[in-house]
Protein backbone atom coordinates (compact mmCIF):
# COMPACT_ATOMS: atom_id res chain seq x y z
CA UNK A 1 0.00 0.00 0.00
CA UNK A 2 1.61 3.61 -0.89
CA UNK A 3 2.47 5.51 1.78
CA UNK A 4 0.57 8.62 2.46
CA UNK A 5 3.19 11.79 1.95
CA UNK A 6 2.97 14.13 5.17
CA UNK A 7 3.15 17.38 3.02
CA UNK A 8 -0.95 16.94 2.58
CA UNK A 9 -2.69 20.16 2.05
CA UNK A 10 -6.56 20.97 1.53
CA UNK A 11 -7.61 23.95 0.48
CA UNK A 12 -10.94 26.00 0.55
CA UNK A 13 -11.95 29.35 -0.89
CA UNK A 14 -13.73 30.40 -3.55
CA UNK A 15 -17.15 32.06 -5.36
CA UNK A 16 -15.30 34.52 -6.63
CA UNK A 17 -11.43 35.24 -8.07
CA UNK A 18 -10.02 37.73 -5.19
CA UNK A 19 -10.50 34.30 -3.16
CA UNK A 20 -9.74 31.84 -5.54
CA UNK A 21 -6.44 32.80 -7.02
CA UNK A 22 -4.41 33.60 -3.98
CA UNK A 23 -4.96 30.02 -3.02
CA UNK A 24 -3.98 28.77 -6.32
CA UNK A 25 -1.14 30.50 -6.36
CA UNK A 26 -0.32 29.28 -2.54
CA UNK A 27 -0.58 25.36 -4.00
CA UNK A 28 1.47 25.90 -7.52
CA UNK A 29 3.85 27.33 -5.14
CA UNK A 30 3.86 24.56 -2.91
CA UNK A 31 4.10 21.44 -5.85
CA UNK A 32 6.76 23.83 -7.47
CA UNK A 33 8.55 23.08 -3.94
CA UNK A 34 7.19 19.85 -2.95
CA UNK A 35 6.15 18.31 -6.64
CA UNK A 36 5.29 15.10 -3.83
CA UNK A 37 2.84 16.87 -2.04
CA UNK A 38 -0.82 16.35 -2.25
CA UNK A 39 -3.24 19.07 -2.60
CA UNK A 40 -7.05 19.18 -2.43
CA UNK A 41 -9.10 22.22 -3.47
CA UNK A 42 -12.85 22.17 -1.57
CA UNK A 43 -15.36 24.74 -3.22
CA UNK A 44 -18.84 25.18 -4.34
CA UNK A 45 -20.08 22.95 -7.75
CA UNK A 46 -21.65 25.93 -9.32
CA UNK A 47 -19.02 28.33 -8.46
CA UNK A 48 -15.60 29.33 -10.13
CA UNK A 49 -13.57 26.88 -8.27
CA UNK A 50 -15.35 23.93 -9.70
CA UNK A 51 -13.98 24.85 -13.29
CA UNK A 52 -10.50 26.86 -12.73
CA UNK A 53 -9.18 24.32 -10.22
CA UNK A 54 -9.71 21.34 -12.63
CA UNK A 55 -8.25 23.38 -15.01
CA UNK A 56 -4.96 24.16 -13.28
CA UNK A 57 -4.44 20.33 -12.91
CA UNK A 58 -5.53 20.33 -8.77
CA UNK A 59 -7.84 17.53 -7.30
CA UNK A 60 -11.71 19.64 -6.79
CA UNK A 61 -14.79 18.05 -4.48
CA UNK A 62 -17.47 19.89 -4.52
CA UNK A 63 -19.53 20.49 -0.97
CA UNK A 64 -23.06 21.62 -1.15
CA UNK A 65 -23.16 25.37 0.27
CA UNK A 66 -23.86 28.70 -0.33
CA UNK A 67 -24.02 32.24 1.04
CA UNK A 68 -26.62 34.06 2.87
CA UNK A 69 -28.47 36.58 0.59
CA UNK A 70 -29.49 39.49 2.32
CA UNK A 71 -32.79 39.87 0.43
CA UNK A 72 -35.47 36.71 0.86
CA UNK A 73 -34.37 34.00 -1.51
CA UNK A 74 -35.30 30.29 -1.56
CA UNK A 75 -31.63 29.70 -1.03
CA UNK A 76 -31.93 31.40 2.76
CA UNK A 77 -34.72 29.05 3.78
CA UNK A 78 -32.30 26.20 2.97
CA UNK A 79 -29.32 27.74 4.55
CA UNK A 80 -29.50 25.84 7.53
CA UNK A 81 -29.72 22.79 5.84
CA UNK A 82 -26.91 23.46 3.43
CA UNK A 83 -24.60 24.28 6.89
CA UNK A 84 -25.58 21.07 8.40
CA UNK A 85 -24.89 19.14 5.04
CA UNK A 86 -21.27 20.94 4.30
CA UNK A 87 -20.46 20.19 7.89
CA UNK A 88 -20.56 16.68 7.34
CA UNK A 89 -19.56 16.03 3.65
CA UNK A 90 -16.44 18.43 4.69
CA UNK A 91 -15.74 16.10 7.70
CA UNK A 92 -16.13 13.09 5.51
CA UNK A 93 -13.51 14.78 2.83
CA UNK A 94 -11.11 15.45 6.09
CA UNK A 95 -11.03 12.49 7.39
CA UNK A 96 -10.63 10.57 4.38
CA UNK A 97 -7.68 13.05 3.07
CA UNK A 98 -5.83 13.38 6.42
CA UNK A 99 -4.44 16.69 5.55
CA UNK A 100 -1.75 18.39 7.71
CA UNK A 101 -2.46 21.88 6.77
CA UNK A 102 -5.49 23.64 6.26
CA UNK A 103 -5.25 26.68 3.90
CA UNK A 104 -8.28 28.59 3.83
CA UNK A 105 -8.59 32.11 1.48
CA UNK A 106 -11.87 33.28 2.49
CA UNK A 107 -15.85 33.25 1.91
CA UNK A 108 -18.49 31.04 3.03
CA UNK A 109 -17.55 27.81 1.69
CA UNK A 110 -14.32 27.99 3.68
CA UNK A 111 -15.84 27.47 6.95
CA UNK A 112 -16.98 24.01 6.98
CA UNK A 113 -13.95 22.63 5.68
CA UNK A 114 -11.62 24.58 8.14
CA UNK A 115 -13.44 23.95 11.03
CA UNK A 116 -13.74 20.32 9.94
CA UNK A 117 -9.90 20.01 9.15
CA UNK A 118 -9.38 21.87 12.68
CA UNK A 119 -11.23 19.34 14.15
CA UNK A 120 -8.82 16.37 13.05
CA UNK A 121 -6.24 18.13 14.14
CA UNK A 122 -4.81 20.11 10.69
CA UNK A 123 -2.79 23.15 11.43
CA UNK A 124 -4.82 26.09 10.20
CA UNK A 125 -3.56 28.83 7.67
CA UNK A 126 -5.91 31.44 6.77
CA UNK A 127 -5.51 34.26 3.64
CA UNK A 128 -7.03 37.42 3.71
CA UNK A 129 -6.78 39.46 0.94
CA UNK A 130 -8.35 42.22 1.91
CA UNK A 131 -7.97 45.50 4.22
CA UNK A 132 -11.32 44.43 5.90
CA UNK A 133 -11.32 40.94 6.64
CA UNK A 134 -14.75 39.11 5.53
CA UNK A 135 -16.89 37.22 8.24
CA UNK A 136 -15.22 33.68 7.68
CA UNK A 137 -11.68 34.60 8.43
CA UNK A 138 -12.32 36.86 11.60
CA UNK A 139 -14.22 33.75 12.59
CA UNK A 140 -11.97 31.19 11.76
CA UNK A 141 -9.24 33.48 13.51
CA UNK A 142 -9.16 32.02 17.05
CA UNK A 143 -8.55 28.42 14.71
CA UNK A 144 -5.56 29.76 12.70
CA UNK A 145 -1.77 28.83 13.42
CA UNK A 146 -0.79 31.71 11.05
CA UNK A 147 -2.85 34.75 9.29
CA UNK A 148 -1.32 36.20 6.22
CA UNK A 149 -2.68 39.38 5.46
CA UNK A 150 -2.21 41.80 2.63
CA UNK A 151 -3.02 45.03 4.15
CA UNK A 152 -1.91 46.17 7.35
CA UNK A 153 -5.15 48.44 7.84
CA UNK A 154 -6.35 44.37 8.65
CA UNK A 155 -4.42 43.93 11.74
CA UNK A 156 -7.10 45.52 13.55
CA UNK A 157 -9.88 43.53 13.01
CA UNK A 158 -8.24 40.51 14.50
CA UNK A 159 -7.52 39.77 18.40
CA UNK A 160 -4.68 37.91 18.27
CA UNK A 161 -2.02 40.16 16.60
CA UNK A 162 0.46 37.34 17.12
CA UNK A 163 -1.01 35.14 14.58
CA UNK A 164 -0.52 37.77 11.75
CA UNK A 165 1.88 38.27 9.08
CA UNK A 166 1.82 41.14 6.34
CA UNK A 167 3.26 39.01 3.34
CA UNK A 168 0.91 40.49 0.33
CA UNK A 169 -1.64 39.34 -1.83
CA UNK A 170 -0.27 35.67 -3.63
CA UNK A 171 -0.54 35.81 -7.69
CA UNK A 172 -0.72 33.38 -10.01
CA UNK A 173 2.74 31.54 -10.73
CA UNK A 174 2.38 31.77 -14.60
CA UNK A 175 1.23 35.27 -14.93
CA UNK A 176 3.77 37.24 -16.65
CA UNK A 177 4.10 40.29 -19.08
CA UNK A 178 4.97 38.74 -22.78
CA UNK A 179 5.74 40.33 -26.15
CA UNK A 180 2.88 43.12 -26.97
CA UNK A 181 2.61 42.44 -30.02
CA UNK A 182 1.80 39.03 -30.03
CA UNK A 183 -0.34 39.60 -27.12
CA UNK A 184 -2.58 41.89 -29.13
CA UNK A 185 -2.61 39.41 -32.33
CA UNK A 186 -4.32 36.76 -29.76
CA UNK A 187 -7.31 38.97 -28.92
CA UNK A 188 -7.10 40.48 -32.85
CA UNK A 189 -6.31 43.93 -31.69
CA UNK A 190 -4.15 46.69 -33.76
CA UNK A 191 -0.68 46.83 -32.69
CA UNK A 192 -0.78 50.44 -32.87
CA UNK A 193 -4.08 51.91 -31.45
CA UNK A 194 -3.96 52.52 -27.98
CA UNK A 195 -5.63 49.41 -25.76
CA UNK A 196 -8.12 49.81 -22.43
CA UNK A 197 -8.52 46.57 -20.62
CA UNK A 198 -12.03 46.12 -18.55
CA UNK A 199 -11.97 43.71 -16.12
CA UNK A 200 -14.83 44.53 -13.45
CA UNK A 201 -13.95 41.07 -11.56
CA UNK A 202 -14.72 37.53 -12.25
CA UNK A 203 -18.29 38.54 -11.79
CA UNK A 204 -18.40 40.99 -13.61
CA UNK A 205 -19.66 45.11 -12.48
CA UNK A 206 -22.78 45.95 -13.37
CA UNK A 207 -22.11 50.45 -13.63
CA UNK A 208 -18.72 49.37 -15.19
CA UNK A 209 -20.40 47.66 -18.19
CA UNK A 210 -22.66 50.59 -18.75
CA UNK A 211 -20.38 52.98 -18.78
CA UNK A 212 -18.27 51.29 -21.09
CA UNK A 213 -21.44 50.54 -23.38
CA UNK A 214 -22.21 53.93 -23.37
CA UNK A 215 -19.05 54.97 -24.77
CA UNK A 216 -18.44 52.48 -27.32
CA UNK A 217 -18.63 55.39 -30.19
CA UNK A 218 -16.99 57.92 -28.39
CA UNK A 219 -14.13 55.47 -28.00
CA UNK A 220 -13.98 54.62 -31.69
CA UNK A 221 -13.98 58.08 -32.52
CA UNK A 222 -10.81 58.73 -30.45
CA UNK A 223 -9.17 55.53 -31.90
CA UNK A 224 -9.36 53.53 -28.39
CA UNK A 225 -9.79 49.34 -28.56
CA UNK A 226 -11.31 47.72 -25.78
CA UNK A 227 -10.70 44.20 -24.47
CA UNK A 228 -13.73 44.07 -22.13
CA UNK A 229 -14.32 41.59 -19.63
CA UNK A 230 -17.86 41.40 -18.89
CA UNK A 231 -18.02 38.85 -16.74
CA UNK A 232 -20.67 35.61 -16.83
CA UNK A 233 -23.70 37.49 -15.72
CA UNK A 234 -23.21 40.25 -18.28
CA UNK A 235 -22.21 38.53 -20.94
CA UNK A 236 -25.14 38.44 -23.17
CA UNK A 237 -26.38 41.80 -22.21
CA UNK A 238 -23.50 43.70 -23.34
CA UNK A 239 -22.05 40.90 -26.30
CA UNK A 240 -23.82 42.63 -29.10
CA UNK A 241 -21.61 45.70 -28.58
CA UNK A 242 -18.70 43.24 -30.69
CA UNK A 243 -17.03 44.93 -33.02
CA UNK A 244 -13.62 45.12 -34.97
CA UNK A 245 -12.60 48.13 -31.86
CA UNK A 246 -14.28 46.23 -29.28
CA UNK A 247 -13.59 42.35 -28.10
CA UNK A 248 -15.89 41.19 -25.59
CA UNK A 249 -15.39 38.29 -23.84
CA UNK A 250 -17.41 36.45 -20.77
CA UNK A 251 -13.91 35.65 -19.37
CA UNK A 252 -10.51 36.16 -20.30
CA UNK A 253 -8.30 33.05 -19.49
CA UNK A 254 -5.00 34.47 -20.61
CA UNK A 255 -4.41 37.04 -18.55
CA UNK A 256 -1.05 37.31 -18.70
CA UNK A 257 -1.75 38.22 -22.61
CA UNK A 258 -4.41 40.85 -22.01
CA UNK A 259 -2.40 42.65 -19.16
CA UNK A 260 0.52 42.98 -21.78
CA UNK A 261 -1.56 43.90 -25.08
CA UNK A 262 -3.28 47.11 -23.11
CA UNK A 263 -2.02 50.32 -22.52
CA UNK A 264 -4.25 51.30 -19.39
CA UNK A 265 -6.24 48.67 -17.04
CA UNK A 266 -9.92 49.88 -15.97
CA UNK A 267 -10.98 47.81 -13.07
CA UNK A 268 -12.63 47.07 -9.85
CA UNK A 269 -10.43 47.41 -6.79
CA UNK A 270 -10.28 43.52 -5.88
CA UNK A 271 -7.59 42.49 -3.91
CA UNK A 272 -6.24 40.51 -6.24
CA UNK A 273 -6.49 42.59 -9.28
CA UNK A 274 -4.34 45.29 -7.06
CA UNK A 275 -1.55 42.78 -6.62
CA UNK A 276 -1.36 41.72 -10.14
CA UNK A 277 -1.28 45.20 -11.62
CA UNK A 278 1.23 46.21 -8.97
CA UNK A 279 4.03 43.56 -9.37
CA UNK A 280 3.41 43.77 -13.70
CA UNK A 281 3.59 47.29 -13.03
CA UNK A 282 0.34 48.69 -14.68
CA UNK A 283 -1.10 52.18 -14.52
CA UNK A 284 -4.70 51.77 -13.73
CA UNK A 285 -8.03 53.30 -13.01
CA UNK A 286 -9.98 51.75 -10.24
CA UNK A 287 -13.68 52.18 -9.97
CA UNK A 288 -14.44 50.62 -6.60
CA UNK A 289 -17.43 48.40 -6.05
CA UNK A 290 -19.90 49.75 -3.30
CA UNK A 291 -21.53 46.72 -3.11
CA UNK A 292 -18.74 45.07 -0.31
CA UNK A 293 -17.95 45.47 3.37
CA UNK A 294 -17.02 48.02 5.01
CA UNK A 295 -16.30 49.34 1.41
CA UNK A 296 -13.22 47.97 1.26
CA UNK A 297 -12.42 47.87 -2.06
CA UNK A 298 -11.96 51.97 -1.56
CA UNK A 299 -9.60 51.24 1.15
CA UNK A 300 -8.08 48.46 -0.63
CA UNK A 301 -7.22 51.70 -3.48
CA UNK A 302 -7.15 54.33 -1.91
CA UNK A 303 -3.23 53.97 -0.43
CA UNK A 304 -2.26 53.07 -4.06
CA UNK A 305 -3.96 56.61 -5.52
CA UNK A 306 -2.84 58.66 -2.76
CA UNK A 307 0.76 57.38 -3.43
CA UNK A 308 0.19 58.56 -7.51
CA UNK A 309 0.10 55.08 -8.18
CA UNK A 310 -3.57 54.60 -9.86
CA UNK A 311 -6.47 56.77 -10.47
CA UNK A 312 -9.79 56.11 -8.90
CA UNK A 313 -13.67 57.04 -10.12
CA UNK A 314 -16.48 56.67 -7.61
CA UNK A 315 -19.02 54.24 -8.73
CA UNK A 316 -21.65 56.83 -8.56
CA UNK A 317 -19.55 59.28 -10.95
CA UNK A 318 -18.39 56.00 -13.66
CA UNK A 319 -21.00 57.22 -16.08
CA UNK A 320 -20.31 60.87 -16.28
CA UNK A 321 -16.73 60.93 -15.87
CA UNK A 322 -15.40 57.61 -17.76
CA UNK A 323 -14.53 59.07 -20.92
CA UNK A 324 -12.79 62.08 -19.73
CA UNK A 325 -10.65 60.14 -17.46
CA UNK A 326 -9.80 57.60 -19.77
CA UNK A 327 -9.32 59.53 -22.79
CA UNK A 328 -6.64 62.02 -20.94
CA UNK A 329 -4.96 59.42 -19.28
CA UNK A 330 -4.53 57.18 -22.06
CA UNK A 331 -2.93 59.38 -24.15
CA UNK A 332 -0.54 60.91 -21.87
CA UNK A 333 2.91 58.90 -22.07
CA UNK A 334 4.30 60.71 -19.11
CA UNK A 335 1.45 60.28 -16.71
CA UNK A 336 1.55 56.83 -17.31
CA UNK A 337 4.91 56.20 -17.16
CA UNK A 338 4.77 57.42 -13.33
CA UNK A 339 1.86 55.67 -12.47
CA UNK A 340 3.65 52.50 -13.76
CA UNK A 341 6.84 53.32 -11.77
CA UNK A 342 4.81 54.24 -8.45
CA UNK A 343 2.83 51.36 -8.54
CA UNK A 344 5.62 48.79 -8.50
CA UNK A 345 6.46 50.03 -5.06
CA UNK A 346 3.25 48.20 -3.71
CA UNK A 347 4.08 44.77 -5.15
CA UNK A 348 5.09 41.43 -2.99
CA UNK A 349 6.30 39.16 -5.84
CA UNK A 350 7.62 36.78 -3.22
CA UNK A 351 3.83 36.46 -1.11
CA UNK A 352 2.92 33.42 -2.87
CA UNK A 353 6.74 31.32 -2.07
CA UNK A 354 6.32 32.64 1.37
CA UNK A 355 3.00 31.32 2.32
CA UNK A 356 4.23 27.67 0.56
CA UNK A 357 7.28 27.66 2.10
CA UNK A 358 5.32 28.42 5.76
CA UNK A 359 3.07 26.01 4.77
CA UNK A 360 5.34 23.05 4.39
CA UNK A 361 6.99 23.88 7.98
CA UNK A 362 3.68 23.56 9.32
CA UNK A 363 3.53 20.50 7.45
CA UNK A 364 6.64 19.19 9.08
CA UNK A 365 5.98 20.55 12.80
CA UNK A 366 3.38 17.37 12.81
Amino acid sequence: MKKKTPYRFIFAGGGTGGHLYPALAVAQQIRELKPEAEILFVGAKNKIEARVVPEHDFRFKPIWISGFARKFTLDNILFPLKVVVSLLQSLAINFGFKPRVAIGSGAYVSGPVIWAANLIGAKVMLLEQNSYPGVTNRLLGKKATEIHIAFDEAKKYFRDQSRLILTGNPIRINLKMIDRLEARAAFGLDPHKKVLLVIGGSGGARSLNHAVAKNIQAFEELGIEILWQTGKVYYEEFRRYREQHVKVMEYIGDMSAAYSACDLVLARAGATTIAEVSILGLPVVFVPSINVAADHQFKNAKALVDSNAAELIQDKNVESELLDRISKLINDDNKLKELKTNIVSFAKPMAAKVIAQRAITLAESL
